[in-house]
Parts: C-alpha cells; sequence; structure tokens
C-alpha cells in the first residue's frame, strides 16, 4: 500500500510524476490539508478572477494538486471497479486529441480506458457532468503531460488592458481544454458540471426574490431623487440574500421531512412515510413542508440575484414623470405612469430574447461582467475561511462590523455636522471668494481639494472599490485635463459667455444669469413658441456642461473606432461564425440506460445524463461555436420564441395607446422610430458589450435624432428617448443575466419567470414610491428640498429635453450658432483611439496600451449632477484599495474588498433611511443648527456664484 505525496512512504511512481509538471510550495499536501485543497483552490481562482488576472497560472496548481490529492490506495480500488472500469471507457470517447500530438501522446488515451483516473463526481446521479479534463490513469511523470501546454503564465495586467483576444487564448484555446468553454476566463469561473438534482422554482427563491426586488426598487427609486444619492446596487443582494436563504433552511427544515425529487429545478416527487402522514396532517405542518421545499443553494441564489439585477435601477420612466410633473407641470395620471413604466422596462426582454442565438449561446459571447459573479457564488457556497494576510475574520463577520460602522457613522456627515460631507474647508477660509469657490468648492466648483467624510459622496458615481485601478486612472486622467485644465481656462476667458454663469452646475441658464424658465418658450399645449423664444432669451450652459456634452460626442466616435482598433478582427470572425448553422456542432442528451454493476454499464438512474457528441479539440474555429455550457442547457426546455415576441406585440400595442391617447405630442409612427433605431443598433451594441465589457449608449444619438424631426416638442422627445435608449440598455442587461443564467444552468422558463415577474414588481413599487414622494417631502424637486431631494438626475434630463427637444438641435450646431464648434468632438474622438493604437499596439507591455478613451471620455457624462469632488475623491479611495492594497496585501484583497464594498453600501443605505424617516421627515431637526450645519452654505462655494455678474437691466450674448 503506498500513501499520498507528503505522508511516508511515497513510491518513486509519485517522484516521478512530481518532477513532470511544476508544484507551487504550497501545494504539497499533508495529510490534514487533503480535505480543504478543492476549496483552497477554488477560492483562489475566484480571488483571481474578480482580480481581472489572467487564471493560467491557477490551472497549473489546481490541476497538481488534484493528482497529488488521490489517494493511491483509490486508485488500485478504482483500477481493478469493473464498473468503474466501464465508466471510465465510455467516457474515454469524449477524450479529444490534441492537435499535433505524437503517437506516444495519443496511445496515453487509449490506455486510459484500462486504467481510471478522471475528473468528476462519481456519483452521476446527483450531477449531469460535462466531460472535462481527461486525466487517464497512469503511475509515472507523463499524468498531465497532454494538458502542460495549457499551464503557460499570461498576465493580462502586466500586457495591458488592450491584450489581443485570440494571443491571450491561443495558448488555452488552441490546444485544448476538452469540452470546456475556449476562454481561460469562463473556464476559471464557470463550472463545466450540471447538478440536475437541485432545486430552483421553490417558494424560498420567490419570497425572497420579491423582497429583494420590492426593496431594492423602492430605495433606489427613493434616493435617486436626492442629491448626494446612494445606489443598492445587486452585489448587496448577491451578498445579504445567502444568510437569509440558510437562515431559512434552519427554520423550516427538519431531519424527518420526507425526500424530495426535482426535476429541470421544479418539485416533481415527495417520498412521505405513512407514519408520518397520519401523525402530521395539520395545515401548519404541510405550510412548513411547502416553505421548506429543497435546499438552499447557488441555483436559487443566481435567481434571487438575477431578480435583483433586473429590478434595482431605477425605471428610467420615473425620471420622465418627474419631469412632466415637476419641471413642466403636466398632470399625468397613475394609468399612464404605470403603462409607461411598465411598457418601457419589458420591452427590452423581446430583443434580448429574440438575439439569444447571437448573443447567449455561442462560446464568445463571454460576457465579462458575469464571471465576478459566477466566481462569488462558487466562494459563497463553500465552507472555507483562508487566512487572509493574517487576518481570521470570515467575510460574514467583515461584513457585520463594517455594516455596522457605516451605519453608525452616517449619522455625523447626514444628521450632525453635515459640514463632513460638503468638507469644502478651504473656502471657509475665503468664503466670498469666486475663484477659490471655483476651483476647490465641492458643490459648485472643481473639487481640487479631494476631501470628504461621505461615503455617499465618495460612491456617487459608483463603488470606488469595485472599479479596476486602470479604469479610475483613464477617468482621473479624463478629469483632470479636461475639467481642471481646460474648462477653467476656457471659463476665465469667457468661452461660450460662460464667466456668467457657475463653472459647475445643472442648471442651463438665460442671458441674465438666471435659470432659464422654461415656461415662457411653451404653448399651453407644451409645443415650442418661436416668437416668446426669440423675446426671451437664447438657452446658455455652464462651462462644464459644455465640456460635458463634448466629451460625449467625442466617446461615442471614440468607442466605434477604439473597438475596431482592438477588438475588430475578433469581432469580425466572430460575427462570420455566429452567422454559420450552429447545427452540425450541436450536442444532444440522451438518458444513461440502467442496468445491473456487473454487465459492465452504469447503473445511475433516472438523474443522469451525459452527451452524445464526439468531442472536439477547441482551435481558433471552436471558440466561436456553441461550447460544453450551451450542451448542457439543452437539458432544459427552452423559452420559446413566441414568449418574447408577444411580450413585444403587447408592450408595442400598450406604447401606441400611450403616444396616441395622452398629450405627449409623439405619434404613432415616431414610436416606431425610435423602436427601429434600438433594433438596428442593439445587436452591435450588444456584442461590442459581450466581448469587450463596453456599454455605447444610445442616449444622446436618440435624443439628436428626435430633436431633428419632431422639432420644438420637448415631451415628445423625452418620451422617445425613453422607448430608444431604454429598450437597447435594458435588452443589454436581460442579454446579460440570460447568459448568467446560461452559465449557472438555469432552465430558460424558469429564468424568464423570474425577469418578467420582478420588473412588474419594480415597475409597480417605483411609481407608488414616486408619487408618495411628491405629497410628502417638502419642496421636492426644488433647490429648496428637504435634506436635498433636489432631484438631480431628473434636472439633468429635463435639461437635455429643452436643449434638443424644445429648442432643437438646429439651434446649437446648425450654421452661426453658439456651440457648433462642439461637433469636431466627434472628429477628436475618432481620431484618439487610432492614434494609440498605432503606437502601443506591437508591444503588449507597452503603457499606451492601457489608455481607453472610450472610458476617458464617457465617464465624464456623470458631470453635472456630480462634481468634481466625486471624481477625484472616488479615484483617490480606488487607487488605495485596488492598487496599494491589492499589490501590497492580494489575499486580503481578494477576501474582503467586495464584501467592503457591499457593506458600506448598504450600511450608508440603511442610516440614511433611518435619518430621513427617523429625524428629518417628522421635523425633529428643523431648529438644530450649529456651526457644523451652517458653515459650509456660508460662501460662494454653497450660493453658486458667478465670475462676473450683469447688472440690472442689462444681458449678455451675441447683440
Amino acid at each position: 500500500m503506498t500513501s499520498r505525496p507528503g505522508g511516508t512512504g511515497s513510491t518513486q511512481h509519485e517522484e516521478n510524476y512530481k518532477d513532470d509538471f511544476e508544484l507551487l510550495p504550497s501545494n504539497r499536501l499533508s495529510d490534514q490539508d487533503t480535505d480543504s485543497t478543492e476549496d483552497d483552490i477554488t477560492t483562489e481562482f475566484n480571488a483571481s478572477i474578480l482580480s481581472g488576472q489572467s487564471q493560467a497560472w491557477i490551472i497549473r496548481s489546481s490541476s497538481a494538486s488534484f493528482a497529488w490529492a488521490w489517494p493511491m490506495w483509490l486508485r488500485e480500488v478504482m483500477s481493478r471497479s469493473p464498473l468503474l472500469q466501464s465508466s471510465a471507457a465510455r467516457r474515454v470517447s469524449s477524450y479529444a486529441s490534441v492537435p499535433g500530438d505524437s503517437e506516444r501522446s495519443r496511445s496515453k488515451h487509449e490506455r486510459a480506458g484500462k486504467k481510471t483516473n478522471f475528473e468528476g463526481s462519481l456519483s452521476s446521479r446527483q450531477s449531469s457532468l460535462a466531460s472535462g479534463v481527461g486525466v487517464p490513469a497512469r503511475e509515472g511523470g507523463s499524468l498531465f503531460e497532454d494538458i502542460e501546454p495549457l499551464l503557460e503564465q499570461n498576465d493580462d495586467e502586466d500586457q495591458g488592458v488592450h491584450g489581443d483576444a485570440k494571443a491571450r487564448d491561443n495558448k488555452a484555446g488552441d490546444e485544448g481544454i476538452l469540452e470546456n468553454s475556449p476562454f481561460a476566463q469562463v473556464r476559471a469561473s464557470v463550472s463545466a458540471i450540471d447538478n440536475i438534482t437541485l432545486s430552483i422554482s421553490t417558494p424560498r427563491m420567490w419570497i425572497l426574490s420579491l423582497v429583494f426586488a420590492l426593496l431594492g426598487s423602492a430605495t433606489n427609486l427613493f434616493f435617486s431623487l436626492r442629491y448626494p444619492s446612494v445606489a443598492i446596487t445587486p452585489v448587496i443582494a448577491l451578498v445579504l440574500v445567502h444568510p437569509l436563504g440558510r437562515a431559512w433552511d434552519s427554520i423550516f427544515k427538519r431531519d424527518d421531512d420526507p425526500q424530495e425529487t426535482f426535476e429541470y429545478g421544479v418539485l416533481s416527487q415527495r417520498s412521505e412515510s405513512e407514519a408520518t402522514v397520519t401523525v402530521k396532517t395539520s395545515k401548519r405542518h404541510r405550510l412548513r413542508l411547502w416553505l421548506a421545499q429543497g435546499h438552499w443553494n447557488e441555483k436559487e441564489h443566481a435567481c434571487v440575484y438575477i431578480s435583483s439585477n433586473v429590478s434595482f435601477g431605477f425605471a428610467f420612466a420615473t425620471d420622465v414623470i418627474v419631469e412632466q410633473t415637476q419641471f413642466y407641470h403636466q398632470d399625468v395620471g397613475i394609468i399612464y405612469q404605470v403603462l409607461l413604466t411598465i411598457s418601457t422596462q419589458i420591452l427590452g426582454y423581446a430583443f434580448a430574447g429574440l438575439t439569444r442565438r447571437y448573443l447567449v449561446r455561442p462560446a464568445s459571447m463571454i460576457w465579462p461582467g458575469t464571471l465576478m459573479s459566477t466566481a462569488m457564488f462558487t466562494t459563497m457556497h463553500k465552507s472555507e475561511n483562508k487566512v487572509a494576510n493574517g487576518w481570521h475574520i470570515t467575510r460574514w463577520k467583515f461584513f457585520i462590523l463594517v455594516w455596522s460602522g457605516a451605519f453608525l457613522w452616517y449619522f455625523l456627515p447626514g444628521l450632525l455636522m453635515p459640514a463632513l460631507s460638503y468638507f469644502s474647508v478651504i473656502t471657509w477660509f475665503a468664503p466670498k471668494s469666486v475663484v477659490v469657490a471655483n476651483l476647490f468648492g465641492v458643490s459648485s466648483g472643481l473639487g481640487l481639494f479631494p476631501m470628504t467624510f461621505d461615503w455617499a459622496q465618495i460612491a456617487y458615481i459608483g463603488s470606488p472599490i469595485l472599479t479596476p485601478w486602470w479604469a479610475a486612472a483613464n477617468v482621473v486622467g479624463g478629469l483632470a485635463i479636461v475639467m481642471w485644465i481646460i474648462a477653467p481656462i476656457l471659463y476665465y476667458r469667457n468661452a461660450f459667455y460662460s464667466s456668467f454663469m457657475p463653472i459647475l452646475s445643472s442648471v442651463v441658464f438665460d442671458n441674465t444669469g438666471n435659470p432659464y424658465d422654461v415656461t415662457k418658450v411653451l404653448t399651453p399645449d407644451f409645443i415650442f413658441d418661436r416668437e416668446a423664444y426669440e423675446q426671451y432669451s437664447p438657452v446658455y450652459l455652464p462651462i462644464t456642461y459644455v465640456l460635458s456634452y463634448a466629451v460625449q460626442f467625442a466617446s461615442l466616435s471614440a468607442l466605434v473606432t477604439h473597438t475596431i482598433c482592438w477588438h475588430g478582427t475578433d469581432i469580425w470572425a466572430q460575427t462570420k461564425q455566429i452567422v454559420q448553422p450552429q447545427d452540425e456542432f450541436k450536442a444532444k442528451y440522451r438518458e444513461v440506460p440502467q442496468s445491473d454493476a456487473g454487465s459492465g454499464k452504469s447503473n445511475t438512474g433516472d438523474a443522469t445524463s451525459s452527451l452524445d457528441v464526439q468531442a472536439e479539440p477547441f482551435n481558433s474555429s471552436s471558440q466561436h461555436r456553441e461550447d460544453v455550457h450551451h450542451r448542457l442547457m439543452q437539458r432544459y426546455e427552452d423559452a420559446p420564441a413566441s414568449w418574447y415576441l408577444l411580450t413585444f406585440i403587447a408592450m408595442l400595442m400598450i406604447g401606441v395607446f400611450l403616444v396616441e391617447y395622452y398629450p405627449v405630442h409623439l405619434p404613432w409612427y415616431g414610436l416606431l422610430l425610435a423602436l427601429a433605431i434600438t433594433a438596428v443598433m442593439f445587436l452591435p451594441v450588444a456584442i461590442i458589450m459581450a466581448i469587450t465589457n463596453q456599454h455605447s449608449s444610445l442616449y444622446l444619438i436618440c435624443q439628436l435624432i428626435c430633436g431633428y424631426v419632431f422639432p420644438g416638442r420637448p415631451v415628445a422627445n423625452m418620451v422617445f428617448v425613453t422607448y430608444c435608449y431604454i429598450s437597447s440598455a435594458q435588452g443589454i442587461k436581460f442579454s446579460s443575466d440570460l447568459k448568467l443564467g446560461h452559465y449557472m444552468k438555469i432552465p430558460p422558463k424558469i429564468l424568464f419567470s423570474v425577469q418578467i415577474v420582478a420588473t412588474l414588481v419594480s415597475s409597480l413599487i417605483q411609481v407608488g414610491v414616486l408619487n408618495w414622494m411628491f405629497v410628502n417631502i417638502r419642496g421636492i424637486c426644488t433647490p429648496e428640498a428637504v435634506n436635498g431631494f433636489i432631484c438631480p438626475i431628473a434636472r439633468v434630463h429635463f435639461n437635455g429635453s429643452i436643449l434638443w427637444g424644445l429648442i432643437g438641435p438646429q439651434r446649437f450646431f446648425g450654421h452661426g450658432a453658439l456651440y457648433r464648434n462642439l461637433i469636431w468632438a466627434f472628429l477628436v474622438g475618432a481620431i484618439a483611439p487610432p492614434a494609440v493604437w498605432l503606437i502601443g499596439r506591437r508591444n503588449e507591455r507597452n503603457l499606451w496600451r492601457k489608455i481607453s478613451f472610450p472610458v476617458l471620455f464617457g465617464s465624464l457624462s456623470w458631470i453635472p449632477p456630480a462634481t468634481g469632488l466625486n471624481f477625484s475623491i472616488w479615484a483617490l479611495v480606488c487607487f488605495t484599495f485596488n492598487y496599494v492594497i491589492r499589490r501590497r496585501a492580494f489575499a486580503w484583497w481578494s477576501k474582503y474588498t467586495m464584501t467592503m464594498s457591499a457593506a458600506l453600501d448598504s450600511g450608508l443605505a440603511f442610516s440614511l433611511l433611518v435619518v430621513f424617516f427617523g429625524f428629518i421627515y417628522p421635523g425633529w431637526m428643523d431648529n438644530f443648527k450649529w456651526w457644523g450645519t451652517e458653515v459650509y452654505k456660508q460662501g460662494c462655494d454653497w450660493k453658486a456664484c458667478s465670475y462676473r455678474t450683469v447688472g440690472p437691466g442689462e444681458h449678455f450674448g451675441p447683440a
């Protein structure tokens, strides 16, 4: 009898294969370490995925450790078992030979049927196995020799963010991980095994999904009308729901509960003993059994997360309702609000569902944003707690501590001392200085002194902890060039008459320096009054507003040329493969026949399934075909395309009814035009997003097209943009969730139901919360609003409707128009990426490869309503965590950063609710004033002073 490596009595055979592949020092296992090795390796996989690193070296570590972990006595038992020999013989047909193998290499695969050692679960009743990496049973040094070419180190961060996809995957894709994704990042974070017996559609999953959809959508809608705001991200639901799911099982499940059988995620059979039936028949007992169905698992977890993902974002239609009721003073009924919200939210499902063939099933459609979630599911459903740079605390305890601290701390900047939030300390020493307020202010200034003690200010544009440092560096680089250098120069030179306005504001102005009164240029039917406009004033923009539009123009053209330069070859190759017939390489499931063990065939029961397919090696062409995850999903009945088509028809009919019945002044063919733009642009934009994780927004294009086609109709412009832009944005979000369900092996029909139900619930809840806020929050959407409910995002969209819907693009960019030169930004954005590509394309370690102009330009579209402070302090925190800590304490960073972000966001959100409803809304703080509540309001920063002023009866602008 031989012992495993690390113990006593290791054989010479084991020493041979130990020398044949490189092992990290931590991979030598002791007797005590064997049981935890698989969890530890998985944790390393997940941590590295979250950091964005390549996983090739971890594959080396995992494979080698797996080999060392096999006890020699187990190999002996397996080699002598007829049942296991026959099982291995069937598996050997799915081993694919590596291209270019020698005869010696191929012969090893032939011998694999005689000596058995393979990866995967031995209990096929519990799992439906995709044929993973074949591990031929051999004693000696060549155990993993055939896959050694895959185990080359490859660090994407060292190579730059624009490393060519083919170059990154040639080592892993061309020479073949058998029956798995051809892309390394997918292999490292997504399992190629599907457990077909897990529960999915259970009361636990549905109740938790609805609770999180309700609470998350209501909270985000509530905060969206406030500045500074906070967003409850789906990551918070991912973290919080896991202990709730486990607690659910602890409360409702009993050891003597009947055995349950699930098929396709649905309860199909419950075997209850006769004694149990006769003794326990009360309604309470039956209710408990109904609630106790299944066990909390990663598939239920994924469904709750997906329902949160589709519902947490506040509906764009609610902004349209805010603009109509609060700014245009239209009286819109509750039926209009509900129908507008539901139709715009759900139309995107049709585009996502009808393009599944192109966006979900092909292996090349990676959707990198989903890989973080799949890695988290794996991590959270394994019971392990690795020490990270000396820290022993579990993630859950760490979450509780950080959450408690965030909750208690917000009482200082949010209630007792708001000066900690608006910490413009430099302006306090010179409150009347306009220049000091312009440069160092945090309310209407550029935020050159990045200091605040309020997480709501830090995370206003998104959590900095979850943003890669290279992306934040691009953002802060754009901020420094555009907002800290160009903006002050133009402002103090009075370019575009900007010195007569604040340097930063989300308001548009008239020629007297006052906010533009849109009611003066509207008819009673909300149509543009040209004569009144000429008598009143043109629209003028603050300089940061002007530059914000310029960088948005540049980002649109930069995205196109950036994608062509860095990803054009891959997109073209993948597009050619996508449109080719897929049937040739489809695999079909077949049931494994039951028989006696002695017959040499497996007796596995009904739940076992396998792939009736001859595996092909992964090469450059197989990267674009449907991979193992699609073949595993063929086990489940697909959601018919007719479901998505009927959804589209129903929502289209609702949309036509809205634009024809209500006074939005958008004809029915205008609605069709909006959806036609989405239909044409959806697939290209989604393919780019699926490959590069860069989202090209159609928002500005929709505004401009509607402004040209339907000039002088601001409400029509808002509704047009909502149907055009949101249908695309929601569709891309839904496609991403479909891919996540694809990776997690969620039955498509269940996934469709989860998405639709969560969207309907969130839409109704958000309309209800919005109308409650209109009635109960004093001064909402005005500068005097209580607790900062000034509707900053709706104000920006309202300004856009004035610029492009009411005034029209012609008056801004036509011949002789004041802002005509902004159109040159399209050319700048188109030229910049090719110039960088020419410099950095040949050297994979060139710093130029880390420059992404779509990120650099596109992120600044947050200004306004965001200020310079929101960007500068955000980038500083990102640098601290994702550069300094990541390099110096990688294990700590891998284990705790995502948990910390979720704890800070959720702790702040809960504290904000308590502060508002517990202290401010009842009026208990109305007379609470002291230095810490007033000092930041005394100077020009808070009052938004302009550098130049207009005297009584005077105006600025062209004569």
